[in-house]
């Protein structure tokens, strides 16, 4: 049994069911026991793999995208170049090396990286030691002007609500106690008017997923880019409307269920796209979604896979050859993945987001 089964069954023993959302946000972000304070989770001897640490060409090529859009709105002087949840760094780092030749864009960057575990952090500072680079908990406190950010799975990882559509109107799920065991419940149904516009498409039974700090950190940065110029771009799994149950849990590279060893887990959920695109669209111009392997495409990962195998060989290469066909094959992370670009409206879109 872990620190924080012991804590929620304590808590909810004293005060009744807590909603889903909750219990991810203490799984994930407990300061002493949750998974992203304790623990280093990304490569093959953590839990999961990201694309960056996949493959360098997936940060060398959104780092080239930026830096196009940098110059297209003028090349300001001074802007904020920022990641969302930069996991080791890797992302920043190799968007670092591949806009090193673009003329004034290090000058101009106050590289930002917005991270809550003080675990990663430290990684993070000896990933990036050749750089200066300033830390925040919340893109909210990130420096004013023109911003360009990447997020690359991060939106996934941030506490949902789940409900489940009755005749009577909308059950949330929550995490109660059965024979003093964790167990998933649902709430009595009531009225929910933010969720009637989905009775449209939706049937008894249906289960419909909310991540309000989603549509809340990308208004906020939406805000930003529309107020200073910039750009986003927003790379996760998950598809265009939320619908089913995502909720997912991940150990050791193997899926386990979301209430097993709570904090030792990576939780996460599909991203609803759309809502983050109707939160963007208030501020400024977003893109239309499209698949992780159609942009990388667009952005040349064919032409720059070619190059980079000229110097390899044997296992290099055909590791190399397997990295590339995971970014971008349909039966890999190629249609999984979804991005949309958010971008002031007198700009086009950034590279690779255009028709």
């Amino acid at each position: 049994m872990t620190k924080l089964t012991e804590i929620f069954k304590s808590r909810i023993a004293k005060s009744g069911p807590i909603s889903l959302s909750d219990y991810m946000g203490e799984c994930l972000l407990h300061p002493k026991h949750g998974y992203y304070a304790t623990r280093d989770p990304f490569g093959s001897e953590g839990d999961f793999t990201t694309s960056p640490e996949i493959s360098q060409m997936f940060g060398e090529l959104l780092g080239l995208c930026l830096a196009q859009s940098w110059l297209q709105q003028g090349s300001p002087v001074q802007f904020v170049l920022a990641e969302i949840g930069p996991g080791r760094g890797t992302l920043m780092a190799d968007i670092l090396r591949a806009t090193k030749g673009v003329s004034g864009f290090h000058q101009a960057a106050e590289i930002t990286l917005v991270e809550a575990s003080n675990v990663l952090r430290d990684i993070q500072k000896e990933k990036l030691a050749a750089y200066t680079v300033n830390w925040i908990d919340h893109i909210a406190n990130a420096p004013t002007g023109p911003l360009f950010l990447v997020a690359n799975e991060f939106f996934d990882a941030l506490p949902i609500r789940q409900y489940v559509m009755q005749d009577s109107g909308w059950s949330e799920t929550h995490v109660g106690l059965v024979d003093g065991e964790l167990a998933f419940g649902l709430s009595e149904a009531v009225d929910m008017p933010n969720l009637e516009s989905r009775r449209e498409n939706a049937r008894v039974g249906d289960i419909v997923e909310v991540c309000s700090a989603a549509t809340a950190i990308t208004d906020e940065i939406a805000a930003r880019i529309g107020q200073f110029g910039g750009a986003a771009i927003i790379v996760d799994y998950g598809d265009w409307r939320s619908l089913g149950d995502t909720l997912q849990a991940m150990r050791d590279h193997k899926f386990v269920t979301p209430l097993e060893s709570p904090g030792e887990s990576d939780l996460t959920a599909h991203v609803d796209f759309e809502a983050l695109s109707i939160a963007a669209i208030n501020h400024t111009a977003v893109s239309k979604m499209i698949p992780q392997g159609t942009l990388l495409e667009r952005l040349g990962i064919n032409q720059r896979s070619e190059m980079l195998a000229k110097n390899l060989s044997g296992e290099q290469l055909e590791n190399h050859q397997k990295a590339h066909n995971r970014l971008t094959a349909p039966t890999e992370m190629g249609t999984l993945f979804k991005a949309i670009a958010i971008y002031p409206p007198s700009t086009q879109p950034p590279a690779g987001f255009s028709e």
